[in-house]
């Protein structure tokens, strides 16, 4: 990937669900171009057993060269996620990119999974992504250069996969329309500018909580890459020019290497990382 300091330079990033890991990362990467951030998660008080809150992660930002703000709310709330923009708009002037990276898992098959379980993963990751790109959209039609970028993967309807856990599958693949729909909604078109919307998904594991919480999470966080490479993919997403790149599910090795990366050892993962979820390699 081509390096360009200033390819975000005082553009302004709304994103969920930043408190730590990839979300973190893709903060902290768009803030090293000179990005401004909006954080918008639920961790104002440190958890027992996960590093980082929004505040944290807002210092981070701010060490990383941007400018932050840091707001506390739950993206399943259309107060919460309009606080968000609104903070956006008033603290650096509008709304440039929006990152729909907050998102809940849990792959117990349907009978094993609790009916709290089903609603807070599409609460989280369908509602969530809906309301706040809808938050952004006013303001995302007034940027010269307007993005959103939802942390999904691509629709893969290999048995496999719908049989694996079709809950989870169902609020991932959700998200993935929404966002290919607005691609198609919000085009360029004539006398209209158009916003981009596109996915973003690893290629392998990435080394998160999500991973290391598991039993044999230090096994697994072994064989995992660092969240770098969800933010170098991402930066390299939403410095392209908006009309040019939509309508797509990125991997994010596939695009780095497509973009002139060589060598992907320097995010970790060892010889053979483990691929990610919904991915046939």
């Amino acid at each position: 990937m081509a390096e360009n300091s200033s390819s975000l330079h005082d553009r302004t990033l709304v994103i969920s669900g930043a408190s730590r890991g990839i979300g973190l990362a893709i903060a902290i990467g768009a803030a090293r171009r000179g990005a401004n951030v909006v954080l918008l998660a639920k961790t104002a008080e440190p958890h027992p057993k996960l590093k980082g809150t929004v505040y944290t992660a807002a210092e981070d930002i701010e060490s990383a060269g941007g400018q932050a703000a840091a707001v506390v709310g739950d993206v399943r709330k259309e107060e919460d996620v309009q606080h968000a923009v609104d903070t956006a708009v008033e603290r650096f002037g509008g709304v440039d990119i929006c990152v729909n990276n907050a998102s809940a898992i849990a792959t117990e098959g349907s009978q094993e999974l609790s009916a709290k379980k089903y609603d807070l993963m599409q609460d989280i990751n369908c509602r969530g992504t809906f309301l706040l790109t809808r938050a952004c959209l006013p303001h995302l039609r007034k940027s010269s250069n307007a993005h959103v970028l939802t942390i999904s993967p691509p629709i893969n309807l290999s048995p496999y996969w719908l049989g694996r856990h079709p809950s989870y599958t169902l609020s991932k693949y959700g998200m993935t329309l929404l966002a290919l729909g607005w691609a198609e909604e919000f085009r360029a078109r004539e006398g209209r500018s158009g916003v981009a919307s596109n996915c973003l998904w690893p290629q392998t594991y990435i080394a998160t909580a999500a991973v290391t919480s598991m039993s044999d999470g230090s096994t697994l966080a072994a064989s995992s890459r660092t969240p770098e490479i969800m933010a170098d993919a991402a930066v390299e997403i939403l410095s392209r020019p908006a009309p040019e790149t939509t309508g797509q599910c990125f991997i994010d090795a596939d695009l780095l290497i497509e973009s002139g990366v060589t060598d992907l050892s320097r995010y970790g993962g060892g010889d053979q990382p483990i691929p990610d979820l919904f991915l046939d390699l």
